[in-house]
């Protein structure tokens, strides 16, 4: 619950924090990138037709569902996971707070698009009233309209050759340019939804979608990724992925300031900043960029997401996805060595989320516990794992030479 009232303390800002650089084309601003892919797709979709967007569209969704059906293990709310045997594993647990419904929830997807390289993940953290619903709804929708903007962005790329133009787009230019299209098109869904009031109420979300040995990163809100890995000395330390967008951000309290909203703290919170409307005392918003939360985007608030990448290395070992339940009383580093210190990877969310819980027990009494939801992502196989998988080979081997 991020509005007046949650009485959130600051978070824990972590230790480090990877710089990452946007890849553009010739050195062009990225603003310009997106203006020559919406130009492009209007002069493609004009010489091929204007069924082609859709049929593009209605293909990738189709393919959506088609996984969807072949899926063979879904959780209940607040957690779906699609698992079709990949070699990818996340670990994920959701404990419900002290201040009613879970408003957490969340979605890990393997083989997402019907990709066997590709694995996508997401957390929401509902605030407001309907706070839980809009989660859901975010959750419900962000995969498909990713995958049709990626779907339809790849496609343009195939088109520039019919322009006479270089198609060497690198796949972080397509993955941001289709997070940035999907972020749009969920905000709009949602503000045209008949039944579902996100007036006052709204969601964080903070996804990633693993493509091979690259990791592309979305964060709207102030949940947070880190990154677990490996140093020179052999220690394992944290790596902060993601900005947590809080109003006090010099950026974001600069664009909210200048779209008249307001900036401050309660006497009785010292720390928490919060959004406000001007000459009033509300709505009290937490975070600086949400879905929803209609209210507040004529003063601010905005739901375009951060988007970065990175390589995975062979010192890169996991990847925490976290609401700020966790932040707020766990550190990057300690949230990094209790993953791995868990006898069982299985495991290694719930763990996480047991010593938030505990942590939260000693540092924050009298105050409701949060929602607190986890995802680990690992990215190699654990020994026993490869021992498993060592075995198959030798077994059908021996077969085979039989």
């Amino acid at each position: 619950m991020l509005f007046r009232g949650s009485r959130l303390r600051p978070c824990l800002v972590g230790e480090t924090r990877e710089n990452f650089s946007l890849c553009d084309l010739e050195g062009r601003p990225m603003e310009n990138l997106l203006a020559l892919f919406d130009a492009l797709m209007r002069n493609i979709s004009l010489m091929k037709g204007e069924s082609w967007r859709s049929d593009v569209g209605r293909e990738a969704a189709e393919s959506l569902a088609k996984e969807a059906r072949g899926n063979n293990l879904m959780l209940t709310s607040p957690g779906i996971i699609n698992s079709r045997g990949s070699s990818n594993f996340a670990s994920v647990f959701s404990k419900k707070g002290k201040k009613g419904v879970n408003q957490d929830c969340f979605i890990v997807w393997e083989e997402f698009g019907c990709q066997e390289d590709m694995t996508f993940c997401g957390i929401f953290d509902g605030h407001g009233l309907w706070g839980h619903h809009v989660a859901k709804r975010v959750r419900k929708l962000m995969p498909s309209f990713l995958l049709c903007h990626w779907q339809e962005t790849l496609a343009l790329a195939q088109g520039f050759d019919m322009m006479g133009l270089d198609r060497n787009l690198c796949p972080f230019d397509i993955w941001r340019q289709s997070y940035l299209k999907t972020c749009a098109a969920i905000d709009e869904e949602l503000e045209q939804h008949a039944d579902l009031d996100s007036f006052r109420s709204g969601t964080t979300a903070l996804t990633i979608v693993r493509q091979g040995e690259l990791i592309i990163i979305a964060n709207v809100g102030d949940s947070r990724a880190v990154l677990g890995t490996t140093s020179d000395d052999g220690s394992l330390v944290a790596v902060q992925l993601t900005v947590d967008f809080k109003p006090n951000l010099p950026q974001e309290a600069e664009r909210i300031t200048k779209s008249r909203g307001q900036v401050y703290c309660l006497q009785d919170e010292p720390g928490v900043y919060r959004v406000w409307m001007p000459n009033t005392k509300t709505p009290g918003l937490a975070i600086s960029r949400a879905f929803g939360d209609y209210c507040m985007k004529d003063f601010g608030v905005i739901s375009v997401p951060e988007v970065t990448q990175r390589n995975i290395t062979s010192r890169d070992q996991f990847a925490i996805l976290a609401t700020d339940g966790v932040w707020d009383v766990i550190s990057n580093q300690e949230a990094v060595e209790i993953v791995s210190s868990a006898p069982d990877r299985n495991k290694s969310a719930k763990r996480l989320v047991e010593c938030a819980v505990d942590a939260w027990k000693r540092k924050k009494r009298g105050v409701a516990t949060d929602d607190i939801t986890a995802i680990c992502l690992f990215f190699h196989p654990s020994p026993s794992q490869q021992g498993n998988n060592a075995k198959v080979l030798e077994e059908a081997g021996m077969t085979k030479a039989g």
